[in-house]
């Protein structure tokens, strides 16, 4: 290491949900901070990641809406997915965004440094900069939130065969008319879902037993029907041998067992990889383990000194909003009241149509830890507001201790199921018993009324 590096109170590598905030917050208190930036101002859930694809889930949604309209008394008739229009709209929100977070960051007084970082000393790096330049940095505390990247598997014949990521997937130029989805994940269901909305004939291969493996088997096995209904091709328990590129221009995939699949494009969603190979961490005295992820404790500090990590890179529920409490973490430290990440309760929502909306343990779950339990079951349609929306696909299930009547755990697959999860979330948090929300008085007619309707599905007290 060559000439002296600019000081600063707080290094920030990576402009995650948890770094951004923490930089701009410690920045406003007064400290000295600067924010070392790839390139995607705002971080990957706002540029590729959370925002833009939930953008184009809900013109998937409009246009499911459209050819269900007459069920809505409405006669539309000529509308078409137009991907020119689909893209300005995806960039529109996604562009509003980044610039609203480039304002933040000149507003609270962050210096910013767009380039590539890597670590020469503990809490120092050195930065390539988009003109050729460098410039040293060092911090007196270092935060690593450099996220990840899709994961690309060692099959053969991908690197040549031009599949695309979700990243690529979301700049196409044009809708394929044929779609193989590898990876039946939360990446891959939501992608396969949205673009058979847009009209792609799609097929999804799963190398597991079943579609979103961590989910309750029934709650999985009732995506599987909705996408069977959706006309989604899914072949699940399937291996993949290799991928070869058709001399029309096309892709073949090659399953384990001699199928073939070809489509005019390939989704890889089978995960992603921590950003850290190029990082050169072991310099700044960070462990990684075997996958490649920095090995944090409970308050994400990591192995060297006055160094945290936090958000994907860290190993954290790879959630914006787990990212966000990961700063909460951080930030409590640098204010003296330090508080961790053990035992927080991560809710999450897999933005299928319809949604489903999960916090806490599976039944599966429940039982192995040892808990005596108590299930509730609600089919969607159901619930009044359901049908009033012509959504009443989906079912509703929660896990009670039988010993305290608290709730372990819900998985909610039905319209707006997102909104609905934070009130058991918050039930869960409060340690109250079920009967909170069997007997709360909820507006009629809402989506979250139906959790009267869940809940009263156990015995009621006996009459006396």
């Amino acid at each position: 290491m060559t000439g002296a590096a600019e000081q600063f109170d707080v290094l920030v590598v990576g402009g995650g949900k948890a770094g951004k905030t923490l930089a701009m917050d410690v920045a406003r208190s007064g400290a000295t901070v600067a924010l070392v930036e790839r390139g995607m101002i705002g971080g990957s859930c706002i540029n590729v990641a959370c925002i833009p694809t939930k953008a184009l889930v809900t013109s998937a949604r409009a246009a499911r809406q459209l050819g269900g309209a007459a069920e809505l008394g409405l006669a539309v008739e000529g509308w078409r997915v137009d991907v020119d229009l689909l893209r300005a709209h995806k960039e529109d929100v996604v562009d509003g965004m980044v610039a609203a977070n480039r304002q933040q960051f000149l507003e609270s007084g962050l210096h910013l440094v767009i380039g590539a970082a890597e670590f020469v000393a503990p809490r120092t790096v050195r930065v390539a900069l988009p003109d050729g330049g460098t410039r040293l940095i060092q911090g007196a505390r270092t935060v690593v939130n450099t996220g990840t990247r899709p994961h690309l598997p060692p099959i053969p014949g991908l690197a040549e065969a031009g599949v695309l990521t979700s990243d690529d997937l979301l700049r196409l130029a044009r809708l394929p008319r044929r779609l193989t989805v590898l990876g039946g994940g939360t990446v891959g269901v939501e992608f396969a879902q949205m673009f058979a909305a847009f009209g792609s004939a799609v097929t999804v291969i799963e190398a597991g037993p079943r579609l979103l493996p961590r989910e309750d088997p029934e709650i999985s096995d009732a995506i599987a029907g909705i996408f069977a209904a959706d006309g989604i091709d899914v072949r699940t328990a399937t291996g993949v041998g290799r991928i070869d590129r058709n001399p029309d221009g096309s892709v073949r995939v090659v399953t384990a067992d001699g199928d073939a699949v070809d489509g005019d494009a390939v989704l890889v969603a089978v995960g992603r990889a921590p950003v850290t190979r190029e990082l050169n961490l072991d310099a700044a005295g960070v462990r990684t383990n075997e996958r490649g992820f920095v090995v944090v404790d409970e308050h994400l500090r990591t192995s060297a000194e006055e160094t945290w990590a936090a958000g994907d890179v860290a190993g954290s529920p790879q959630f914006t909003h787990a990212s966000l409490d990961d700063y909460r973490v951080i930030r409590s430290q640098f204010a003296g009241t330090p508080r961790s990440t053990t035992g927080r309760l991560v809710p999450y929502t897999v933005f299928t149509t319809p949604e489903l909306a999960r916090v806490g343990l599976t039944e599966a779950d429940a039982r192995a830890a040892g808990h005596q339990v108590r299930v509730v079951r609600l089919p969607v349609a159901a619930i009044p507001r359901a049908r009033t929306l012509r959504q009443t696909t989906g079912l509703w299930k929660a896990v009670i201790d039988s010993h305290t009547d608290r709730i372990l755990g819900a998985a909610l697959l039905g319209a707006e199921a997102g909104e609905v999860i934070t009130s058991v979330q918050l039930a869960m948090l409060a340690g109250m018993p079920y009967t909170a929300l069997r007997d709360a008085v909820i507006t009629h007619p809402t989506m979250t009324e139906g959790l009267n309707l869940l809940f009263a599905q156990l015995a009621p007290e006996p009459v006396r």
